[in-house]
């Protein structure tokens, strides 16, 4: 798993106002839960977060508090309504010998023989949630398509990772080769008695919005 450094100052007022002022100096408003009932309010620079934040890749932060190493993920961020800046994060604090729960990325490996019979490619999710220590956390979660043909459907139930656990629910559709004719007629896989299948689920995102 990737990971990010960020520096970040411990809040020394809270509040509101407090949160108001700190954004007109471009600054983020924080919040890291820890163990316990442990919380720990800090802000930093808005430019610091954009290479943690505009990406598909899910990142392990070490986040330095004024001096003090924590390593977090990012559980939450809330945007603007209206301009869509960054107006507050929140972080999970994790540790090499407790599991995580994370949702990571999926990477589509190899070309489907359906693809390659004309069929089309319908993605559910592009995420999994995952539970694991941080050593066996990868960059993303691979799937081989090279034997779907028209008509499959790869669920949770159907993946397995080395020392992970999914929780994401097991009949949940991850993938499915769909026909061209029923493509044309906007139809997903598991839509059909073709794929035998009703989709479950959606699209994943990578953060929730959250009010401070």
């Amino acid at each position: 798993m990737k990971t990010y450094s960020l520096e970040a100052k411990k809040r020394t007022e809270l509040g509101k106002k407090s949160s108001q002022k700190l954004r007109a100096q471009e600054q983020v408003p924080c919040v890291m839960y820890g163990t316990g009932d442990e919380i720990i309010h800090f802000h930093a620079h808005i430019n610091k977060f954009k290479n943690l934040i505009y990406t598909n890749q899910v990142f392990l932060v070490d986040l330095s508090i004024d001096g003090t190493a924590y390593k977090a993920i990012v559980k939450d961020i809330q945007y603007h309504p209206v301009t869509d800046a960054v107006i507050h994060m929140d972080f999970i604090q994790v540790k090499e010998d407790v599991p995580a729960v994370v949702s990571l990325p999926i990477t589509l490996v190899g070309t489907s023989k359906g693809i390659l019979a004309g069929g089309k490619l319908r993605q559910r999710r592009r995420y999994l949630k995952v539970k694991g220590l941080l050593a066996n956390l990868p960059e993303t979660l691979e799937i081989d398509i090279t034997k779907m043909g028209i008509g499959s459907v790869k669920k949770i139930s159907d993946l397995a990772y080395d020392n992970l656990e999914l929780l994401d629910p097991a009949q949940a559709m991850v993938i499915g080769i769909v026909s061209s004719r029923l493509a044309a007629k906007g139809m997903e896989a598991g839509e059909s008695e073709e794929v035998g299948e009703t989709a479950e689920g959606g699209e994943e995102a990578t953060a929730e919005a959250a009010a401070e």
